[in-house]
């Protein structure tokens, strides 16, 4: 169950980088409202996809 949960995380981690990048390249989904959200769930997605993969590499 936690390499579940951990592969899971990577996942909502990629998807949210995409969706935010796009956002800020792009003005996509949200329409480019506002950049320093945009940058601050990049960075976050980013954060949590590399405690993700970390978590997941220790459990081997």
């Amino acid at each position: 169950m936690p390499k579940a949960l951990t592969i899971v995380g990577m996942g909502v981690s990629v998807l949210l980088l995409l969706i935010f990048a796009l956002d800020m390249l792009a003005g996509v989904p949200f329409g480019g409202v506002s950049m320093t959200m945009d940058l601050a769930f990049v960075i976050c997605a980013a954060i949590l996809g590399f405690l993700s993969y970390t978590t997941f590499a220790e459990q081997k």
